[in-house]
């Protein structure tokens, strides 16, 4: 993702900064997702505020920063320390 595009971008929410998710932070969610939901497609990357309370899919170097498919990191059993 452009580092100038990702210095401007924000969590329509909480208005809280982001930054892109660590591998370890996607395999964490991944697992979680494929457990909720057996047709889910795996994250290749995402967006994560800096608080580390919400993440966002990023498709087709896209973000997806809708409020509706956030994704609570709360909800994730496991999810890696900072």
């Amino acid at each position: 993702m452009n580092p100038q595009l990702l210095d401007i971008l924000c969590c329509p929410v909480s208005k809280m900064p982001l930054r892109m998710l660590r591998s370890d932070e996607l395999t964490a969610i991944n697992a979680s997702l494929a457990h909720d939901d057996q047709d889910h497609i795996a994250l290749t990357a995402g967006l994560i505020t800096r608080d580390r309370r919400t993440a966002y899919r990023i498709e087709d170097d896209i973000p997806v920063l809708l409020a509706d498919e956030a994704i609570a990191i709360a909800d994730i059993a496991g999810f890696p320390e900072s």
